[in-house]
Parts: C-alpha cells; structure tokens; sequence
C-alpha cells in the first residue's frame, strides 16, 4: 500500500535550516555569486514560512551531478547537523548544497560559487504543496535546450537580473500571473 502525499510545512523554520546556510562559499570567495529574490504565491503576497535549498553540483559538491535533477549522485553528506557535504573545505564543505528559509517578506539569499552550466538549480518547499518544486536560475540568458523551448514570457521567469556586480535577483512565483516555470524529473 503506498502512502499518500501530504502537504508540506509548515514546519521549515525549525526542523530544517541551519546557520549560515545560504553561504555555500565564503565571503571573498573568487567569482562568487550572491543570489537574492521573494517567494511569492498566486496573489503576489510574501511567502514567508518557504525554504530553498540551491544546488551548485560543483566538482566534490552534494548535488545534481548529469541529469540536473536535484540529489542525483555525488558527495557524502555529513549528517552532523550542519547541512554541509564531506568533501572538504572547512565550514563550507565542497560548495554544493545551500538551504534558506524565507524571511517574513519571502525574501532569501545564497552565496554561492560560479556556477559550472549556466544555470542553479534550485527546489522549493512552501506550505500547500504536496512535494518540493523544481526550477533553475539562469544568471544569462544563453543557448540552452530548456530556455530555447519556451516562449518568451515563460523564458523570463527563469532569468535571474543582474543586480549589481556579481549579484542577481530570482523572484519565485509559486501561481499566477508570471509563474515561475517548474521541472518535472
């Protein structure tokens, strides 16, 4: 007998993040990246209660590795309580796996790497759904299989805007008008 989906949360600002989180790379890291945006539902409001979990699938990182789906193959999770993989690098592990809770206006931020392909991918995890969702977060808009088969206003809810040097901005819109465009792996 299989047992059904439940909704998720929410349950996320206690049970899952842990300090530092967001910071896949230190501060001062070469080329490093900071991604910043809002969780929003169908009515534009703040999500606030959302947690993000990016993946880098940087070489000895813990994250998608190939098939770009989220988990699939690399690196050995510590399980100290840290959310950090075991590949070295003192606190900030190999640099590919980073979780953020939203704060109490949807907004989140990472610190991550550059990333290897020209996109991170990145999974959702909001009250009201049954399983996290996946996207990606393109920081160019470049020939890609995946942006080169969508029309232009479902291209652009996965571009993130540049937002000073180095930084860029991804809003998440879970429904509605401009909904963010969700994988299925």
């Amino acid at each position: 007998m299989t047992t059904p989906s439940q909704t998720v949360g929410p349950f996320f600002g206690f049970a899952l993040p842990y300090k530092g989180g967001w910071e896949l790379v230190p501060e001062g890291h070469p080329g490093a990246v900071t991604i910043t945006g809002r969780v929003l539902d169908g009515a534009g409001e703040p999500v606030p209660d959302a947690l993000l979990e990016l993946w880098t699938g940087e070489p000895g990182g813990f994250g998608p590795r190939g098939s770009g789906s989220a988990g699939s193959g690399g690196g050995a999770f510590r399980g100290d309580g840290s959310g950090r993989d075991g590949s070295g690098g003192g606190a900030f592990g190999g640099g590919g796996f980073g979780r953020c809770a939203t704060e109490p206006d949807g907004s989140y931020r990472f610190r991550a790497a550059p990333p290897a392909r020209p996109y991170l991918p990145l999974l959702v995890f909001a009250r009201g759904l049954l399983k996290p969702v996946r996207t990606r977060v393109y920081l160019a808009d470049v020939p890609d299989p995946l942006l080169g088969s969508l029309e232009p206003d479902r291209r652009a809810t996965l571009l993130a805007r540049a937002d000073g040097k180095d930084a860029y901005r991804f809003d998440v819109r879970l429904q509605g008008e401009r909904e963010t465009v969700f994988l299925d792996f």
